[in-house]
């Protein structure tokens, strides 16, 4: 094992959404519809970009701590100076939190955007605003003070589709691409433009509006899917398209939603006030990773979390995902998103990792 496995670990993502889901580019365009959703420049197939997973995780992070201090959301660092952790957090609290001494100065502040960056570290600790720039939060998300700056440990790729839901004459099929399943592992080709399903015998299918040519059966295997959502996927459900289809099957199938704005003095619709929005639709699977970077052997701080508890930061805070969910117009019925992390559970052999922050 060479030397960046070791300073660098990988937590592979896979996520369905269970609301639709929408990411928007900001602003009005004029076409198809108002508010358009990110998609990635090169294949213009929809995506949910790093760093908004990256900013609702650091948030989701911070709530799950703060639900574990002993007095909630309303504890102060002044209230916890002169105590131990087992008079600081509830009753046997998750090694993330506990086995981490610096999360005694952890606030709900930390979560979100510094309000004070120009104190300094020790000033914060005595003030209930801005990041405290010690606790698991700031220390895996990295924060900026005055007298010091941390870039974080944790690096978020974009999470991709996989599996993308469309409506055809044989119900709804999970439609992928060569280029899509190499993701996670899968090997498959498709000849011309022609399509490969389960069964293979069903001579044309429509995608949508695209009526295409079934060529042959695929050759995937429920064993071969991923664990966390060969349940959810069925192979017989599968549908595999030419790479140079697949964007124009994904962007023709996407929800698209018409809302109006509210007058707030009359509580009926403002004139001229419509407007669309578009959406990556419900039952759609990602894939992505998360990046984690050991910097003990660089920093010399022995003051941060090893893998094994930022790992589990991670997954007991990913079902908030769930309820809050992600990105824009959550409370008109998008953006709840079921995260699996793989291996989740599985607690890993000590490679040299990061010191425990004791």
């Amino acid at each position: 094992m060479n030397k960046t496995e070791t300073t660098v670990k990988r937590l592979e993502i896979f996520g369905i959404a269970t609301d639709p889901i929408y990411v928007g580019t900001g602003g009005y365009t004029i076409g198809r519809v108002d508010n358009t959703i990110v998609r990635d420049p090169i294949t213009k197939i929809p995506k949910i970009p790093g760093s908004t997973f990256a900013g609702t995780w650091r948030y989701y992070t911070a709530l799950k701590l703060q639900a574990y201090f002993k007095s909630g959301y309303r504890t102060s660092i002044a209230e916890r100076k002169g105590k131990n952790l087992d008079e600081i957090f509830i009753n046997n609290p998750p090694d993330w939190v506990k086995g981490f001494e610096r999360n005694k100065y952890a606030k709900i502040k930390c979560a979100g955007q510094d309000d004070k960056p120009n104190l300094s570290i020790d000033e914060s600790q005595n003030d209930d605003s801005g990041h405290c720039g010690s606790c698991i939060v700031c220390k895996v998300f990295g924060f900026s003070k005055k007298d010091r700056s941390w870039q974080g440990l944790l690096f978020f790729s974009d999470l991709n589709i996989i599996f993308f839901p469309v409506y055809t004459r044989l119900g709804v099929k999970w439609v992928t691409s060569p280029i899509l399943l190499e993701q996670i592992g899968i090997s498959e080709s498709v000849e011309g433009e022609k399509i490969k399903t389960k069964e293979g015998n069903e001579q044309w299918l429509n995608l949508g509006w695209l009526n295409l040519e079934v060529d042959k059966k695929h050759n995937i295997e429920e064993t071969e899917l991923p664990a966390e959502f060969k349940n959810f996927v069925k192979p017989e459900n599968i549908v595999i398209v030419p790479d140079s289809l697949i964007s124009q099957i994904i962007n023709s199938n996407l929800e698209v939603r018409t809302s109006v704005s509210i007058d707030p003095i009359t509580g009926a619709a403002k004139e001229g006030a419509l407007f669309t929005s578009e959406a990556i639709p419900r039952g759609t699977v990602f894939h992505g990773e998360v990046r984690i970077f050991d910097k003990s052997g660089l920093t010399g701080d022995k003051a941060l979390p090893n893998y094994e508890q930022i790992k589990g930061a991670l997954c007991d805070s990913k079902h908030f995902y769930e309820t809050l969910g992600i990105g824009g117009m959550t409370t008109r019925g998008f953006g709840r998103l079921k995260i699996e992390i793989k291996n989740c559970g599985v607690k890993e052999e000590k490679e040299g990792g990061q010191q425990n922050g004791q």
